[in-house]
């Protein structure tokens, strides 16, 4: 447990970033888990215009680190590879 003042504000903002950053990744995650979802429907059309905003999540996720950026990178070829 955090003895002293400074720890435990440290404590505390780090459960607030990881809050955020959870938020984020989830965010990430279902997006292109709609995509995915879609394409099984067999809705390319609807795929295709739901593509650049999971591509934002993917790059807000890798700008704040909560991925790396090549994670980041192949992640978006394989979107678009498999709505292609």
């Amino acid at each position: 447990m955090a003895i002293t003042s400074s720890a435990k504000k440290a404590i505390r903002v780090s459960k607030r970033k990881k809050l955020i950053n959870d938020r984020r990744e989830k965010a990430m995650k279902e997006s292109v888990k709609k995509i995915e979802k879609t394409l099984k429907a067999g809705n390319k059309e609807e795929a295709l215009k739901i593509l650049p905003i999971a591509f934002a999540a993917v790059d807000k996720a890798a700008k704040r680190g909560i991925i790396k950026k090549n994670t980041a990178a192949r992640k978006k070829s394989r979107l678009s590879r498999i709505v292609k």
